[in-house]
């Protein structure tokens, strides 16, 4: 089984499925899609699809042209703006949604993974909001509409609870769903993005066809292509921007006046106005409705995700939203996670706790760390099949696993340049890092790197305002935590070798000019900063002149 977004391609059946229902696929658009799926993020060229589909036979090309059209009406996909399915003018076709195996393999990896590793499948420690999901879908039986906001941390789990919950739901509620995902960047550019494809997709599946009909008589508009109707009747139909809400909030009503409609959408903190706008009104209705809005978001911060925040404030203060905020896991669900993904119940020494501590309970930092221990050849098969450690965890290759790595690169990369070199100045302290530290590496006013570092803090979850120093002079500054040591990791190693130690030695500066004449009980930090900087006769220095101070005060 291939899967990518919410539908899977089973492979052995020769089918396509969306949420486990089965999509009306003919056998050569089936080829068609399964070939691209199966060489996913490359370039088809128009002569490799029609020699691998139809060797030996003349085909015009112009069938090909026809079969997208029909894979992107199924799929719910836009040629201006794909999700699966890129055209490259000319030359042929690039599958650009991410594909998993079953067990989350991605196809075309060279290296060897455990036959679990990267699993969306898999979700543990998460009973507690399983069990409140499934409380909140039971109350729409009694016509009590219910918006659910989901969040976390990047790779917490969000998408994985999402997708649980919706395979776990009772099939005796016969509720359907419909999922749709914002995307960085469109938000501003297209409206109602994640609305339209989930309504699209939905429909297109064969157990959409209700909602089909209730929608092309109710609000036409807010479908892009309609179902079996002729090119003729289509143009006919009201444009994009005859689109109303309050004729969408009725036809949603109307579709799950029948059977309970599950509405998701991930990665809210990327929405356009207009979608918040839409969840506004679903819960603000007062009509009883078996309607759920199951969301999920990231606490990032930005122009669009404040206006998210303004929503949610509101409806929170209404009652009219709950939120959901997923917490690290904890050690034991860390070491369940880890015997499920390498299939092993006993897992070797130490493992789960080494996991524990690099990953902080992250789920996808979990397998990320897992991954690299097999790549570093830390964890290996023996001859029995069976996982063992090979050498010290101690002696693994430095670094943070390339995924995230370049994970939490982009979502550095969205900070100003200034923001950035914040944190760069941050990652230069071992846990802690002071206001005044910042200031001095980059060469900052004390008050302004304090706004600067308060202002990170609100905005990013991985900076975390821990409280406030009295410095010597009796002046006050406040100081902060890095919530992951693989992002200070990433922060410090982004830095060139040069500009680490001049910002360190600035830092060693400024410790001696604020403990002046106390230099002793700094001593050891300044000194690691010298040697950081590569400076190791200044940080013996540093070292002597403390030992020698403590000696005179007869400390030694």
């Amino acid at each position: 089984m291939k899967q990518f977004a919410c539908f899977g391609l089973d492979t052995a059946n020769q089918c396509l499925l969306r949420g486990g229902a089965t999509v009306e696929l003919a056998p050569k658009p089936f080829a068609v899609l399964r070939y691209l799926v199966e060489h996913p993020g490359r370039l088809i060229t128009h002569d490799e699809l029609l020699d691998a589909l139809w060797p030996e036979t003349y085909v015009q090309p112009q069938v090909l042209r026809t079969y997208m059209l029909e894979l992107r009406k199924l799929l719910g996909d836009d040629a201006g703006q794909p999700r699966f399915i890129q055209t490259l003018p000319k030359r042929g076709y690039r599958f650009v949604a991410q594909v998993t195996e079953r067990n989350g393999v991605e196809p075309g990896t060279a290296k060897e993974a455990p036959a679990s590793v990267a699993k969306s499948a898999i979700i543990v420690g998460r009973d507690g909001e399983l069990d409140r999901l499934h409380s909140y879908l039971r109350q729409l039986e009694d016509g009590q509409r219910r918006v659910v906001f989901v969040t976390g941390e990047a790779g917490i789990g969000k998408t994985a609870l999402a997708d649980a919950f919706c395979r776990q739901i009772d099939p005796s509620l016969a509720a359907s769903v419909a999922r749709g995902q914002c995307v960085q960047g469109v938000g501003g550019v297209e409206e109602y993005y994640p609305v339209t494809e989930a309504l699209n997709q939905f429909c297109a599946g064969q157990d959409g066809r209700r909602a089909y009909r209730i929608l092309t008589r109710r609000a036409p508009a807010w479908l892009s292509q309609g179902r079996g109707e002729t090119a003729a009747s289509v143009a006919a139909w009201p444009a994009a921007q005859d689109r109303t809400l309050g004729n969408l909030c009725e036809a949603l009503e109307e579709i799950a006046a029948e059977n309970p409609l599950i509405l998701v959408f991930e990665d809210l903190h990327w929405a356009d106005d207009c979608t918040l706008n839409l969840i506004s009104a679903l819960a603000r209705r007062r009509a009883p409705a078996r309607l759920m809005v199951l969301a999920t978001y990231c606490p990032l911060r930005g122009e669009i995700v404040d206006s998210f925040k303004g929503l949610k404030q509101d409806l929170r203060l209404r009652r009219l939203c709950v939120e959901m905020e997923l917490a690290p896991l904890k050690k034991a669900a860390v070491a369940e996670m880890i015997a499920r993904e390498l299939g092993e119940a006993e897992l070797p020494a130490r493992l789960a706790d080494f996991v524990y501590l690099r990953s902080e309970g992250n789920p996808l930092f979990v397998t990320a760390v897992v991954e690299h221990l097999i790549a570093q050849c830390v964890l290996v098969r023996n001859g029995a099949g069976r996982w063992e450690q090979r050498a010290a965890f101690e002696e693994m290759e430095a670094g943070v696993p390339d995924q995230l790595a370049r994970m939490i690169e982009m979502e550095i990369g969205r900070l100003s340049e200034n923001e950035q070199h914040m944190l760069e100045a941050a990652s230069l302290m071992r846990v802690a890092f002071p206001a005044w530290a910042v200031a001095a590496a980059l060469k900052m006013d004390p008050a302004e790197a304090e706004d600067g570092c308060d202002a990170l803090a609100r905005r990013l979850h991985f900076v975390l305002r821990a409280g406030q120093d009295e410095l010597p002079d009796g002046s006050r500054s406040a100081f902060y935590v890095l919530a992951h040591g693989l992002y200070r990791e990433v922060l410090y190693q982004r830095q060139s070798e040069a500009r680490r130690a001049r910002r360190h030695i600035r830092i060693a500066a400024r410790l001696g000019e604020l403990f002046a004449g106390r230099e002793a009980d700094v001593a050891r930090e300044r000194a690691m900063h010298f040697e950081a900087a590569g400076d190791r006769e200044r940080a013996a220095s540093v070292l002597d002149a403390a030992s020698n101070q403590k000696w005179q005060a007869g400390v030694c």
